[in-house]
Order: structure tokens, then sequence, then C-alpha cells
């Protein structure tokens, strides 16, 4: 395993309830919090929602007698806010615009910021492994020499020539919107015939292909997941940046994007993974555009993927 390669955690089977929860508004909102009754607090497997059970005072009381506790109210973190609030403190040149979303494995909470859809670039990469694999499952089959020399280049080193190879072999934006629909990503439309770098996708929604590398609960099987997340550990020396600035040391598993549009030369930068932070994981997107410079635009992702580790620190 190489040094820089995240842990594997156990997910909670929570895959697409994080296409729903409020993350896949995109823009920021904050819900309310509502106060209730005595209960038990207790954190629910598939939708993280509150149960109610009498308090244990309550439960003791006889039949015959009425217990008499004051109503508590139950602190809701708004997580959406906090990350709002950390935002302020990424700059951002005039006429760039950033979003992030994040996914706390262990306790099921997200939390998005931004809004609108950006182009891919090379974090497509991953968008175009799932797909093949997924394609293979289907067929029943492994795949072949020449897809993993591609699939390993593609990923690892961002290799531009085995992404062209795989896009045809998957059907292009054909097959990978179909594939997509299968994984749940609802704001992504595949690039125009051979432009697969200009992909269009929200941070939701790369957060949502995240939960289908690294959770349970996917469409890829365990054995497919486990490859592409391997490979998204191996990434080139010259590509530790983006998410991985968020993570402690070395544990992460990523893939970058970066494109300067001919039109204008300004520069999309998005990065997208998994990172580990004081014991815990999170799944996180940071996606970016109109930035003067590629430094420029790392710069702007990694201070939104800290930002977006922060909205789960600081409370």
């Amino acid at each position: 395993m190489a040094p820089h390669r995240a842990r594997r955690h156990r997910t909670r089977r929570s895959g697409r309830r994080t296409l729903v929860y409020t993350v896949v508004a995109s823009a920021v909102l904050v819900g309310g919090t509502a106060a209730g009754a005595v209960y038990v607090k207790a954190q629910a497997h598939d939708r993280g929602s509150l149960v109610a059970s009498p308090s244990a005072s309550a439960a003791s009381s006889s039949p015959s007698q009425e217990a008499s506790v004051e109503p508590v109210t139950d602190p809701t973190v708004e997580r959406d806010a906090l990350l709002a609030k950390a935002m302020k403190a990424v700059a951002l040149e005039d006429g760039a615009a950033v979003s992030v979303a994040v996914f706390d494995i262990d306790s099921g909470e997200g939390a998005a910021y931004g809004e609108g859809a950006f182009d891919t670039a090379s974090i497509v990469k991953v968008d175009i492994l799932a797909t093949l694999l997924l394609q293979a499952q289907d067929a029943d089959r492994h795949l072949t020499a020449a897809e993993k020399t591609y699939a390993t280049a593609m990923i690892t080193n961002s290799d531009n020539v085995s992404a062209s190879a795989l896009w045809d072999i998957i059907g292009q934006a054909d097959g990978l919107d179909a594939a997509n629909e299968r994984f749940g990503l609802t704001g992504t439309s595949g690039g125009d015939g051979a432009l697969w770098g200009l992909t269009q996708t929200t941070a939701a929604d790369q957060l949502t292909l995240l939960q289908q590398v690294f959770g349970d609960d996917s469409e890829l099987s365990e054995a497919s997941r486990t490859y592409l997340q391997g490979l998204m550990g191996e990434i080139a020396a010259d590509q530790h940046w983006g998410v991985s600035a968020a993570a402690d040391g070395t544990q992460w598993a990523l893939k970058n994007g970066w494109l300067a549009r001919s039109s204008t030369g300004l520069w999309d930068i998005n990065s997208i993974g998994r990172v580990a932070v004081d014991g815990d994981e999170y799944l996180v997107a940071a996606l970016s555009n109109g930035n003067t410079t590629k430094a420029k635009g790392i710069s702007v992702v990694e201070a939104a993927a800290k930002a977006a580790v922060a909205a789960f620190g600081s409370a």
C-alpha cells in the first residue's frame, strides 16, 4: 500500500441517502430546529432522523404517577451555516466561482456551499472508470488488460489519451449519462463528442459519485469499488494537491482536474476525494472556475476543502 492511500473505513449503508439530504440543493440552505418533548436521541442508520422515546425517568414512573420533567430542546447543528461562515475566509478573484460539498462518513451528515454547474475537467475520469466498471459488471466480464492499462494511467497520472480511449469504449456521453442515471447523479451531463473534459456537473453530484465509489450501498460491486479506490490512492506526486490539503498527513484518496479555457484563458480547477481528519473520514468535492492561474485555482479548492471539514470540526 502506498503511504498516501487513505485507510479503508466501514461506511454506513447510506449510499443514495446522501443524494436527497440537504446537500443536494447546492445553494446554502439553513433548515429549522425543532423543539420537542423529552426524548432519547437516536441516530437512525437509513435517514439520520431523530427517534423519540420516553425518557428513562418517565419510563420508570409508576402508572398512577405523572412524570414531571422539564421539556428540553434538541440542538441541531446547522452544518450549511457553519460551512457558509467558514467559506467567508476563502479568497476569490473577481469573476471566479466556487462550490463545495462535504459528507461525514461516520455521522451521515452533509453540507454544501455554492450553486451552478461547472466543467469537470479531469475529475470526470473517476466517472468514466466507474461507468466502465458498471458496464463490465452488467456484461459479467472483467476489464481487459488494455482497459486496466488505460484506467491506471487515466487515474494515477491523469493521462488524457487513456481517458479518450475509455471515453470511446463506454460510448462517450451516452454511456456516461446512462450510468450516472443509475448512480443517482441528476445534474451531470456528458461533454459533446470527444470533449469529455467539458462534461458539466455540480458539487452535489460529485459527492453522490463519491458515495458510489466509497460507500457500501452502491451500483458498483465491492471489487469494483476497491479497484477504483486503490487507483485514487496512488495519484502521481505532482498531483498531491486539492482536497488532500484538508487531510491529516497522507490519509487521502483523490482525483483532481484542471483546464485552461481557450476562449478566456481562465482556469477550471476541481478536486474530489476522501480525506481522514482527526480519526474521522469525509467525502469532499470542491469545484471552481474563472481562476486567472492554475495556482490560484488550487488555492481556492484547497481552502474550500479545509472549510468544508471545518464545518464539522467546529461543532
